[in-house]
Formats: structure tokens, sequence, C-alpha cells
């Protein structure tokens, strides 16, 4: 198999280490290699036949929105290879561990282990939430080009409540094909921005890990999402 993703040298792990812990978000730009990115966007597409539409607000999260597609990770378990190896791959294990401090351990729930969402239609979202698990890994499979066409992350650090991201304390990031980021996502309030116009799409693989020191919260915003 191809390699899919990029080596990060061990003196840019350390910065960026120190980086994901003051701002509790880490970008990641080119990650995926060529090779990489023409292989897990096959997949996607591939397995969008088979994922399901979603367009309801999450009373868990403050009746924030979700219009989108998704499938959830016992779903990809059963119908790609690809995905769940480089959920496990010990490359990525050691790299996450080298950018956290801490060794990242699969989630207990299948559910949530690797997802795919997708958005794909005008006004599509994925609404204010906060993850049951510390460590999120988002890789970019598709993104528009062009930030006004929303898809953005918003995020708000150390937020005391998902009012946070109204605050005026939101930073908006865009991101592009082959990208992925870090988050801190149980702490963090986070969002995507709704695309804007027709004929954009942004289709990520969400990778959700944790550690041996934390205790998950208990929210049912996954399996009201991908079950």
């Amino acid at each position: 198999m191809p390699a899919l993703m990029v080596r990060i040298p061990q003196d840019q792990a350390d910065v960026a280490r120190h980086r994901f812990h003051a701002d509790s978000y880490l970008p990641l730009p080119g990650l995926l290699t060529a090779d990489g990115l023409d292989a897990l966007r096959e997949e996607a597409r591939r397995l969008e036949r088979i994922g399901r539409r979603r367009d309801f607000t999450m009373a868990c999260m403050d009746g924030s929105p979700r219009h989108m597609t998704t499938l959830g990770g016992q779903v990809i378990a059963r119908e790609s290879r690809l995905i769940p190896d480089l959920y496990a791959d010990p490359v990525l294990l050691d790299l996450l561990g080298s950018l956290t401090g801490e060794r990242p351990v699969p989630v207990p729930d299948p559910l949530e282990r690797h997802v795919l969402n997708i958005l794909h239609r005008k006004g599509d979202t994925h609404g204010a939430h906060t993850d049951d698990y510390p460590y999120a890994l988002v890789l970019f499979l598709e993104a528009p080009e062009n930030p006004a066409d929303g898809g953005l992350l918003a995020h708000t650090p150390r937020a005391v409540s998902l009012s946070d991201l109204d605050a005026g304390q939101a930073r908006a990031v865009h991101h592009r094909p082959g990208d992925a980021y870090l988050l801190r996502s149980d702490t963090t309030a986070h969002r995507v921005t709704p695309l804007t116009r027709s004929g954009v799409r942004r289709t990520v693989l969400n990778f959700a890990y944790t550690t041996g020191s934390v205790t998950p919260r208990a929210t049912p915003s996954a399996r009201e999402l991908y079950a």
C-alpha cells in the first residue's frame, strides 16, 4: 500500500505539540500524500452511496442544526479495510502521541472511531458541539476552494458553553483537500459553517481517540448522528 501520510520530523512535532497545548487546535497542512488523498477520496465516494442524510436539530447540543450526509464507524468497519487500517496505523498513532504528549488509544465505541461527514448542499452545516472523547483528527478529502463558500471550522478552545462560539471568541479556519487538523475536541466548542452555494462539497474523515487518563463524556450526540 502506498504511503498515505507525510512523515513529520521530530523537531517539527515538538514545536507543534507546544502549539497544540496552547491553542487546543493544530493545523496539519498537506498531511495526506497525493496517493493517500486519491485513495481515501475514492473510498469515501464509494461509501457515500450507503451514507444517510441527516436534517435535524440536536437537543443535547443546544438545538444546533445538522444538515449533512454521514456514515458511522460501525458501517465503515464492515465495508472498508483502508479506513480502519489507517485509523490503527502505528505510524499515525506515533505521530498523534508526539503531538499530544499522550498515547492515543481507540475509543471503545466502534460507532465513533472513524466517521464520514459530507456537506454537499447549500446550507449544509455541522452545528455547534463538543465531542465525547478528547482528540479528533480530521482529514480533508474535499473542501471548498474559496473560504466565502463556507465549510470553515469555527472553534473556541476551553469553552464554558457552546454559546462561546457566538460571543466573538470563535476562530474560523479554512482547509484544503489533503489537509488535516488535530483538535482537543471535548473541551473546544466547534462547528462547521454552512455551505453558501450549491456545487461545492466538504468531505472529511473524523478519527476519534482517547487516552487512559480521560473519562469520556456521555451524550447521545454520536448515536443521533451516526447510528
